[in-house]
């Protein structure tokens, strides 16, 4: 997933054009562009944050999320230096297309790369090659946009896929299911509020049929609103989604000091689901949706939210039942001790209570 924004094949005219957005941390967009006589454009976006990791310069003041001018211009040579080093456009071969001169510019809070490459003597698939941020942070992307005539593809980098071909081609479908469906997974695991919320909603579930229908009805409902905000039909602002997310893990947190009817909490997770997926669509929409495949891409990207929920809730029920075991005075009829999911809820109760407040207060 992921795409990536280089290109404008005949240049600066394109690259010139492109609106400031806000750049994303650990996230490079690049865009590309192809004309007929084998030149490509690359202009990539970064973050003055990561810039200043990666290069060791002082660019971005936090406090303003800006970079400074002046200090972009300073740190021109030292950026260029590290761009130049970790990209690269060549054919199959590894020759490499001719440069020309490269440019540093200020983009709000992050800065943009400019460089224009002449490949018409050499032969060949022309590639893209970059491991900007990935080769400090495997876990890192680039989103890239090819843009050819009429023709657009997208692709998504990192630090196990480090190139794209520009030769038209759109990356294979089955390359694309991938990684979207390893990057769902991943969000899954370093989403720690919609983890909290899936280990709340089951702590007190020790039959396996309860705990189906609670993940199949937080699927069915993420996957509603992901793909209805991920297709833009549906767009509410994160500055609503994201304290609502919190509020349902203060709500079924507490729920669990007055209620033990697990068998019909399906259908408050179902509810909450929804508010989810507007959680989920927004990771996503970070990276975009390739335009070759955006059901594919949409679907994988689902299928890995759910197999990382999958394992969470598969990894959570088995530690709660041992717990029961061990803390049974008649192992012969373990039961879930109160104690034990009061403490869990409170946790979570002042977890979700913090991300609410903060949430509200830096919307």
């Amino acid at each position: 997933m992921r795409w990536t924004s280089h290109r404008l094949a005949a240049a600066i005219l394109l690259a010139s054009a492109l609106p400031a957005a806000a750049h994303q941390i650990n996230l490079a967009t690049a865009r590309l562009g192809l004309t007929d006589d084998r030149t490509v454009t690359v202009e990539i976006g970064l973050k003055g944050s990561d810039v200043d990791r990666l290069v060791g310069t002082r660019l971005y003041d936090a406090k303003e999320d800006a970079v400074d001018p002046a200090a972009v211009a300073a740190a021109t040579p030292a950026i260029l230096a590290y761009l130049t080093t970790h990209v690269a456009v060549t054919n199959a071969a590894g020759i490499s297309c001719a440069a020309s001169d490269a440019a540093i510019v200020a983009d709000a809070d992050g800065v943009i790369f400019r460089n224009t490459y002449s490949c018409a003597t050499v032969t060949g698939d022309i590639i893209y090659r970059s491991t900007v941020l990935t080769e400090r942070d495997p876990n890192a992307r680039q989103v890239v946009r090819v843009v050819q005539g009429k023709t657009e593809a997208q692709a998504l980098l990192d630090g196990g896929n480090t190139s794209v071909t520009l030769s038209g081609r759109a990356p294979a479908l089955a390359s694309t299911m991938q990684r979207y469906l390893v990057t769902g997974i991943e969000h899954i695991f370093l989403g720690y509020d919609h983890i909290a919320f899936l280990v709340a909603v089951v702590l007190w579930a020790r039959r396996l049929m309860p705990v189906i229908k609670i993940v199949t009805a937080f699927t069915i409902a993420h996957s509603i609103t992901l793909s209805l905000a991920a297709l833009g039909v549906v767009v509410i602002p994160s500055r609503i989604v994201e304290p609502a997310i919190a509020a349902s893990i203060v709500f079924v947190a507490v729920e669990n000091f007055f209620s033990r009817d697990i068998d019909r909490r399906w259908r408050v997770t179902f509810v909450f689901g929804l508010v989810h997926g507007f959680g989920f669509a927004s990771a996503l929409q970070e990276i975009g949706l390739p335009s070759h495949a955006v059901l594919s891409a949409l679907a994988a990207f689902n299928i890995g939210v759910e197999i990382g929920q999958v394992a969470i809730a598969a990894t959570v029920i088995p530690v709660l039942i041992a717990l029961d075991g061990l803390a049974a005075i008649d192992r012969a009829k373990p039961a879930r001790p109160a104690a034990l999911v009061y403490a869990l809820s409170a946790v979570i109760t002042v977890l979700g209570s913090y991300w609410f407040f903060t949430r509200v207060l830096d919307a």
